[in-house]
């Protein structure tokens, strides 16, 4: 092959025999130790005792256990005090139903379903669903202070009358009752009937 008007053969670079591994690291140590650089000899100072930056002080002789836990501390749940008066919110759908209640404003206080009351699968469409997830709310909001509510009910599920009642069995005074439900003006087209 010809580079820059040379002509070099490729087979013949410089062969070297290969040592055994013993000498082979002692000629690599002894080569590298000539292609040191001057510097690399010398004793590190320690710079940083000489510069201003402010000195931070390290106990070791405290164990971990000793040390206060300050990043493993849990966060307590702060009590809000509402007003007496709120919104109670049953979405009741053919297969769950929801509830949440509200302040006037809209923030949420508590909310339940019936698969956070332990109740999974089809048993969730069932009143005693809707009641156990409404009895379980109303006694979060109770305990944070709410008295009134006005009830807004959505949706054709089975579980709205059972949670209405379980609203005022758990001590929540109904001031209203509300049906939200929303109607289409012949809008999106309905799902296909099903055929049993």
């Amino acid at each position: 092959m010809r580079a820059h008007g040379r002509v070099r053969d490729e087979r013949s670079p410089a062969r070297r025999r290969r040592l055994p591994p013993s000498r082979r690291q002692s000629a690599s140590s002894r080569g590298a130790a000539e292609t040191r650089p001057s510097w690399f000899s010398r004793p590190v100072r320690n710079t940083c005792a000489s510069q201003s930056a402010p000195h931070i002080h390290v106990d070791f002789s405290r164990t971990l256990e000793e040390l206060p836990a300050e990043r493993g501390r849990r966060r307590r749940k702060k009590s809000k005090k509402v007003e007496a008066l709120g919104v109670a919110h049953i979405l009741s759908t053919f297969n769950n139903t929801i509830i949440t209640l509200t302040d006037v404003e809209g923030n949420v206080l508590s909310w339940a379903t019936p698969g956070k009351v332990g109740i999974v699968g089809s048993r969730k469409s069932t009143p005693f669903a809707g009641q156990l997830a409404a009895e379980r709310a109303a006694q979060e909001a109770v305990s944070m202070g709410l008295r009134r509510v006005e009830v807004w009910v959505k949706g054709p599920g089975v579980g709205r009358d059972s949670a209405i009642r379980a609203l005022q069995n758990a001590g929540l005074e109904i001031s209203a009752i509300r049906d939200v439900t929303p109607v289409p003006h012949n809008g999106c087209r309905p799902p296909k009937r099903r055929r049993v």
